[in-house]
């Protein structure tokens, strides 16, 4: 790496913002996108919330004074106004500036933009006037087998905000608290937290002081750094809503699937926990299913074969990652059938394996896999769910829907 980008000694940080705080403690993102959430974690975590605190009354834009926000493990960061060009690393936070119609600011994510782009795409084609332009975002990650960011990149960036965990960052291999404090006093502050997804361990220094938030305490903090409470508190209340329809109809416990929430890769599944900590299942606890893997000691290096699976043999079976993302869940189905074992499969013979969600899961994403998991657990209390064979989320009757989808479209867009 270049001397002269390691030892700048003139803040070369946008004078839109400032850090205000330091560092408290942080986390570890699980690997690449294709690896499982065997450590998820519950959302019902008590967490305490982030607070924003204005240093003069804030015009409708959001200009102000100054304003400060806070989340672990970044601490208090303060902002003199909204930024508008941000360093994005997961979806999460490239679904949430979507949502507060700040999209335009984002200007890289992690991975492939067009892998992790479509899935983005397929919700927000059910959405009026709702988009998500990823043509010239930066990718982070070289994708070339080790999880990684070029400092250098960063610094090319120049953001207003680095939208992604200091932890996480310090994690990556060439990385410590060192070099994340120089990238905060001289480009830009970090805001963000990864390893609520899985409750994972984030590295030293700061694991101590780590706190872990659930999927809509991130998105409210979120909403603070845009100055958009108001579009989050609309938003909230969807989500709140929706969770209202699914939890009053759900059935009795005794009438609940067993759920399998897997990826399957080379003739070999690997679990997901529903009900571990963590934000990754947040779209499918709330369905009250009795988890297939609950008394199995799973882990990231938990896996099973076909004979395994027989004897665990779930009602359902859930393929992470399967709406337009990495893995192509009919052409898995149609495998399964035709093994002589998985063909055996409960979930294989009653036609129940089904394309789940991404557990790295923003608040719109969350909004449609909530709904489709509700359809494909419970049919014939919320509607089937279509056939689905790749490429946009697929169309619900209007009388089938459980949520307004031109609500959550005149919140994004502002109408």
């Amino acid at each position: 790496m270049d001397q002269d980008l390691t030892d700048r000694a003139t803040p070369t940080r946008r004078a839109c913002l400032k850090g205000g705080g330091a560092l408290l403690s942080g986390g570890l993102l699980a690997g690449c996108a294709g690896q499982n959430d065997a450590e998820s974690s519950p959302d019902a975590t008590e967490t305490a919330a982030a607070t924003t605190t204005t240093d003069a009354e804030t015009a409708g834009d959001g200009d102000a004074a100054g304003y400060t926000v806070s989340m672990s493990p970044a601490g208090d960061v303060t902002f003199e106004s909204v930024p508008v060009d941000v360093m994005v690393y997961n979806l999460v936070y490239a679904d949430a500036a979507v949502a507060f119609g700040h999209g335009d600011a984002v200007n890289s994510l992690g991975f492939d933009s067009d892998a992790g782009g479509r899935t983005l795409d397929a919700y927000y084609e059910r959405l009026d006037g709702v988009s998500f332009d990823r043509s010239d975002l930066a990718q982070l990650n070289s994708g070339s087998g080790n999880v990684n960011i070029d400092k250098e990149l960063v610094y090319e960036l120049d953001s207003d905000l680095h939208l992604v965990d200091p932890a996480l960052v310090a994690s990556f291999d060439g990385w410590d608290q060192s070099d994340v404090e120089e990238i905060r006093e001289q480009v830009a502050p970090w805001f963000g937290n990864a390893y609520s997804r899985t409750h994972a361990q984030p590295p030293e220094p700061y694991a101590d002081d780590y706190e872990y938030y659930t999927l809509w305490e991130i998105v409210e903090n979120v909403g603070q750094v845009f100055r958009e409470e108001d579009r989050y508190a609309a938003l909230e209340s969807v989500h709140s809503d929706l969770l209202d329809t699914i939890r009053s109809d759900l059935p009795p416990e005794s009438e609940r699937p067993t759920v399998g929430v897997v990826i399957y890769m080379d003739e070999t599944f690997y679990p997901t926990k529903i009900d571990a900590p963590g934000f990754a299942t947040s779209h499918i606890r709330p369905l009250g299913v009795t988890d297939a893997f609950a008394a199995g000691d799973v882990t990231f290096e938990t896996s099973y074969d076909f004979e395994a699976m027989l004897e665990i043999d779930p009602d359902v079976l859930l393929h992470s990652y399967g709406i337009d993302s990495y893995y192509d869940v009919a052409s898995i189905r149609e495998t399964l059938e035709n093994h002589p074992v998985g063909g055996e499969l409960s979930a294989v013979r009653n036609d129940r394996v089904y394309p789940s969600g991404t557990p790295v899961q923003g608040p719109i994403m969350n909004l449609f896999q909530l709904e489709m998991t509700a359809k494909q657990l419970y049919p014939d209390r919320f509607g089937a769910w279509p056939a689905y064979d790749g490429g946009a989320y697929p169309e619900i009757p209007e009388d089938e829907r459980l949520f307004d989808r031109e609500r959550v479209a005149g919140i994004v867009t502002g109408d």
